[in-house]
C-alpha cells in the first residue's frame, strides 16, 4: 500500500486563520487593479507652537520689559484721571459738529488721551530702534535701517503730539 502523503492545508481550510487586514484587502480591492499603485504620500510633520509655549519661553528680562511697557501705556492713557473726571469718550461743539480734540489744554477726551499714549508707545519703540541699531555695530546696513526707522518714528511721533497740542491750543499747525 502506498502511504498517502499528507495534503498542506491551506488557510481558507482553516477557520479563523485570516486577519483583519488580509479581509479587507480581500473584500476591498484596489479599483484600478494591477494596473496603478496606490500613491504613497509622505506628509511632513509640522509642529505649530502655541501662544502659551512662547510666553512660557519667553525670558524673565523680556516678561518684565513688557509688563513696564504694559503699565506705561495704562499710566500714559491717563486712567485715573478719566475714571475720576468721567470724560466722556467724544463730544460736540456749541453747532452740533464732532469733536475729537477738547478745546482746551485742561481737559481731554478718552480717545485723545489713548491716541497720545498710542504715540508715546511708537516713540519709546523708535528709540529702542536705536538702541538695537548700537547693537549691530559691525553690520553697517542693518544699523543704519535701524537708525533710519527708529528716526522715523520718534519724529513722527514727535510732530503728532505737537499738532495734537497746537489744535487744543487753538493755534495754526506748524507755524514756523
Amino acid at each position: 500500500m502506498e502511504e498517502s502523503e499528507p495534503k498542506e492545508k491551506k488557510k481558507e481550510d482553516v477557520v479563523g486563520s485570516e486577519t483583519v487586514m488580509e479581509m479587507i484587502k480581500r473584500k476591498t480591492p484596489w479599483v484600478m487593479g494591477s494596473v496603478a499603485r496606490k500613491p504613497n504620500i509622505k506628509f511632513p510633520s509640522v509642529k505649530r507652537r502655541r501662544v502659551a509655549q512662547r510666553v512660557t519661553k519667553m525670558s524673565t528680562k523680556a516678561i518684565v520689559v513688557l509688563a513696564i511697557y504694559i503699565i506705561l501705556f495704562v499710566l500714559q492713557t491717563g486712567v485715573v484721571y478719566l475714571a475720576y473726571r468721567e470724560t466722556p469718550a467724544v463730544g460736540q461743539d456749541s453747532n452740533g459738529e464732532a469733536l475729537f480734540l477738547y478745546p482746551s489744554t485742561q481737559e481731554a477726551f478718552i480717545n485723545e488721551s489713548i491716541v497720545a499714549s498710542i504715540l508715546m508707545i511708537f516713540s519709546s519703540a523708535g528709540f529702542l530702534m536705536l538702541y538695537k541699531a548700537s547693537q549691530h555695530l559691525y553690520d553697517k546696513r542693518v544699523a543704519r535701517r535701524y537708525i533710519i526707522i527708529g528716526l522715523l518714528i520718534i519724529l513722527g511721533t514727535f510732530f503728532g503730539l505737537q499738532a495734537m497740542i497746537q489744535i487744543k491750543s487753538g493755534a495754526e499747525l506748524f507755524n514756523i
